[in-house]
């Protein structure tokens, strides 16, 4: 199960990141302190349960998860016991309450997996994006390739650009490997769109892409 921590703490996170990777039933995708910072994330990424904090900044984990409309498993992790019945209204999982044991977590996680069977994982075939302030739904075979320039991602697809604020490793993890192949340290291109290969460069549509010496080995995998 892909799980999200959402917990402005820092030691609450490294508590729940300790105890998912000890279990072979849970990976973790990411840990983020806002829940402004998840609901990007869940527009993203395929999660299947969110380890939720009540009180963050800016807005509370109850009325984040009242805002989404088809919300993952949820665990409610907290100091604060009085919001225990809020949690059961809104059909979490369970309320753990902090400092929280590892006996404590994995008897929530054996509630969960009684209440519900481990699930199918959805195959998105479009990415949601952050640019200019609002989230783009771009669909993956719309996209030809990918350049990385500083600290964002200027997407090339056939519509136009779209420059986007994320790490070229960050790009990599929400793209299908199977579609999607990094040929430059600065370039991830489209396997569907290329036309042709030389030794040193590629071209999709007019546009001729460098290949990188450490990721020659890469187009074996499309040559």
């Amino acid at each position: 199960m892909n799980c999200l921590i959402v917990d402005d703490e820092p030691l609450a996170q490294d508590i729940l990141e300790e105890y998912i990777y000890a279990n072979d039933q849970l990976s973790l995708y990411k840990k983020c302190s806002t829940a402004f910072e998840a609901f990007e994330i869940l527009h993203q990424q395929q999660i299947d349960l969110l380890f939720l904090d009540v009180k963050m900044p800016g807005l509370n984990g109850i009325d984040f998860l009242k805002s989404l409309k088809n919300p993952p498993a949820v665990i409610f992790t907290t100091a604060f016991s009085e919001y225990a019945a809020s949690s059961y209204d809104l059909e979490a999982i369970d309320y753990l309450l902090k400092p929280i044991t590892k006996e404590r977590f994995d008897k929530s996680l054996t509630k969960l997996l009684k209440l519900q069977p481990l699930p199918i994982i959805e195959i998105r075939d479009y990415t949601y994006f952050k640019v200019s302030g609002k989230l783009l739904k771009i669909d993956h075979c719309d996209i030809l390739y990918a350049q990385s320039v500083k600290d964002y991602i200027l997407l090339h697809t056939v519509a136009g650009r779209h420059m986007t604020h994320m790490t070229m490793k960050n790009l990599i993890e929400v793209l299908p490997d199977e579609k999607f192949l990094r040929i430059h340290r600065s370039y991830l291109v489209n396997k569907n769109k290329i036309r042709n290969i030389s030794k040193s460069q590629l071209q999709i549509g007019d546009e001729t892409i460098p290949i990188g010496k450490l990721y020659k080995t890469n187009l074996s995998l499309v040559c």
